[in-house]
């Protein structure tokens, strides 16, 4: 298997290339927005095909190219289904497995740093390899203090999921600030100063509890670009705040919305497509769920933007969850897309069922 490390300097990020040398199919973890051309360059360069493009988790500290990548070289997009991002071709959990050429990539869940953190375990011969972003780096780890972060979850993932791998793992982080390029299971199960030489949950809870850091410079910047792929966000011109043909709009936020009101007077006219992106237990009738409007498309939102990748951009679609939540998500990352004529319903079914009672 073909492997190069690359680094960005100024937030000290690794970005990792991983290709089958026969078939040429490749993948990037964690790449960086400055540093796309470099990247796209030694794809080129190497003759390899872009087959996926991973995030180990929605970060901070930078912006992601995913999105620019998926643009420019046809690549699939994967982050973790619970960090929040929408926008990826593939929400990967635990357990899952993505394929490159011959080999595989297996997807280990590690939150604690971020909801949304995983390892990425790749096998070559008697190689193995362990991308583990931000959940254990070389002799540290991710901080717990912001974006769900979880001093006791981000014990347990490490122990059970990285250090149940064999010792001689190779640990390739997401972030060195000191040059370090490389660690291994053994070494950091046994040296790692937060959570190795046997410390127990406590005393990781402790150290991390004391830690005083300063707030991530680029975390305003990053989160909402990374929740969407590291694309820029959709704005819509001047007039999208006005009525459209098929819909009367308005803008909360980044988020287009009709009302449950407009819905419910023309939910049978056939003019728009009308999507529920709650999960299927949400959609039963109460006690169990709130029910669902009749017609609606059921599409559970980690779905969405696969189901919707073959139609046209010109579709009108209205998406609807419990609260308005999940739907603006969908919403908004269809707009990233290029989906010029998408909204969600205001309240979701809070709303609709309000309105009925």
């Amino acid at each position: 298997m073909l492997f190069r490390q690359l680094f960005e300097a100024e937030t000290s990020t690794y970005t990792y290339l991983l290709a089958d040398e026969q078939t040429r199919d490749a993948v990037l973890i964690d790449p960086v927005r400055e540093t796309i051309e470099r990247d796209v360059k030694l794809l080129q360069e190497l003759k390899l095909h872009l087959r996926y493009v991973l995030d180990t988790h929605v970060h901070a500290d930078h912006v992601t190219s995913s999105g620019a990548l998926r643009e420019r070289l046809g690549a699939l997009t994967a982050v973790s289904k619970d960090g929040g991002a929408p926008c990826a071709n593939v929400l990967v959990g635990n357990g899952d497995t993505l394929t490159f050429g011959r080999h595989t990539i297996e997807v280990r869940a590690t939150p604690g740093h971020t909801d949304g953190c995983v390892t990425y375990v790749v096998r070559d011969g008697d190689r193995t390899m362990a991308f583990t972003g931000d959940a254990l780096l070389i002799r540290g780890c991710g901080r717990t203090d912001f974006q769900q972060g979880s001093a006791q979850r981000l014990f347990h993932s490490v122990h059970d999921q990285i250090f149940s791998l064999p010792k001689d793992t190779f640990v390739y982080p997401a972030h060195d600030y000191l040059g370090r390029t490389m660690t291994t299971v053994g070494e950091e199960f046994e040296l790692n100063p937060r959570l190795g030489g046997g410390r127990s949950e406590e005393e990781f809870v402790d150290i991390m509890t004391s830690l005083k850091l300063a707030r991530p410079k680029k975390i305003d910047e990053a989160v909402p670009a990374n929740l969407q792929c590291g694309m820029p966000e959709v704005r819509l011109p001047q007039d999208a705040l006005e009525p459209r043909a098929w819909a009367p709009i308005a803008r909360v936020g980044p988020v287009a919305e009709v009302s449950a009101a407009w819905v419910d007077e023309t939910r049978a006219e056939g003019r728009y497509k009308l999507i529920d992106v709650r999960e299927p237990d949400e959609l039963q009738p109460a006690p169990v769920g709130l029910g669902h409007i009749a017609g609606v498309i059921p599409m559970p939102l980690a779905t969405v933007v696969d189901a919707t990748r073959a139609w046209d951009k010109a579709t009108p679609i209205v998406f609807v969850c419990r609260s308005g939540g999940r739907s603006g998500r969908a919403a908004t990352a269809l707009e990233a897309g290029g989906f010029v004529n998408v909204a969600s319903m205001a309240g979701g079914m809070l709303a609709w069922t309000g309105a009925k009672a």
